[in-house]
């Protein structure tokens, strides 16, 4: 008996962290740390930056990252202190990160129309968004260091890998398009025109066995369906202003934020058939699952709550209130979803 126990405990890793926690990040605060085990509030953090929205976890779950709207700059939080210990400038309104093995992306918007609520830029605005092409930051995560800069389309929004890591694909609201890129040398390898199956794509996920990528179209209440060599299969209706999105981890199920619907919808991904709408808050951006993949958290920024839901009965679980326009959410250990996957 003894024997099987040590054998079992050679196989065993634990984390550095192990405890499971949930990092939200507050666009008119700074970050919420969420106990996972009492679904609890434990902390808020000062991360000393305006407007934080997107937010990433190194892969050993020492740092949290967020991208601040206002600031221009990223915030580096430590976990186990947490406090930020480090500010590095991006350029003008940094949104989205993507952290991907020792690496973060973050997209920013020199010409994302200034002081007016997000999807709701006039016309001028619009296509003045089309003159200047959004820049995409790669930042070391073991120095610090900005280490590239490249040009993605006009105001980008979503960032995503190809399953060998030799591809990086980046939905641009401003034109349109989703934009594929060689990572090794940051070379523009195709560009693929929404405009005639719909506007403003948004969010981006390959699915588990890389064999389709899923892509929200905002303005035009769908899902866009690629294949793995990124030709335009299908598209599928979704809800009202779908955002972010997310494959389960067995890649059965994709989950969709319907932002002005008020749902998390869940379609099958054999034939994209929904299976179920999940009522939630108001304008819903980002969800994760929890790292056990029981529960599905979603951060809903104009109804202030973190919303948890039984990710197998769909049932709620609870409502986390006290939030400033949540955003993001990501999880430690990383867990499955729109803005992490592990």
């Amino acid at each position: 008996m003894l024997k099987t126990v040590v054998l079992l405990a050679a196989f065993i890793t634990v984390p550095a962290f192990a405890a499971p926690f949930a990092y939200v990040s507050n666009q008119q605060d700074g970050v919420t740390v969420i106990d996972l085990d009492t679904l609890e509030p434990v902390a808020t953090i000062d991360i000393q930056g305006k407007e934080p929205r997107g937010i990433g976890i190194t892969p050993d779950g020492k740092y949290v990252l967020t991208a601040n709207k206002d600031s221009g700059n990223i915030s580096v939080i430590d976990t186990a202190t947490r406090e930020a210990v480090k500010h590095i400038a991006i350029g003008k309104n940094p949104e989205f990160i993507r952290v991907y093995h020792n690496r973060a992306y973050v997209s920013y918007e020199p010409s994302a129309g200034e002081g007016a609520p997000e999807g709701e830029q006039g016309e001028k605005s619009g296509k003045e968004e089309q003159k200047k092409p959004a820049g995409i930051a790669v930042l070391d995560l073991e120095n610090w260091r900005l280490i590239e800069t490249m040009l993605s389309g006009p105001e980008t929004e979503g960032i995503e890998f190809s399953p060998d890591g030799k591809l990086m694909l980046v939905t641009n609201e401003g034109d349109n398009t989703v934009t594929v890129y060689n990572i090794s040398n940051g070379k523009l390898v195709k560009t693929i025109d929404t405009t005639k199956y719909g506007n403003r794509p948004r969010g981006i996920k390959v699915s588990p066995d890389g064999k389709m990528y899923a892509v929200t179209l905002e303005f035009s209440n769908k899902l866009l369906i690629l294949s793995r060599k990124l030709d335009i299969i299908k598209t599928v209706p979704t809800g009202d202003a779908p955002y972010g999105l997310a494959f389960d981890r067995q890649g059965k199920r994709l989950f969709v934020a319907a932002a002005r619907s008020k749902q998390l919808q869940v379609f099958n991904t054999k034939n994209f058939s929904l299976i179920k709408n999940i009522p939630i808050g108001a304008r819903c951006w980002h969800f994760s699952f929890t790292p056990d993949d029981a529960r599905i958290l979603v951060a809903c920024g104009r109804s202030n709550n973190l919303y948890v839901v039984d990710a197998k009965t769909y049932e709620p679980v609870k409502i986390i209130s006290g939030l400033k326009i949540p955003w993001g959410v990501v999880t430690y250990p990383k867990a499955v979803g729109s803005l992490d996957r592990p």
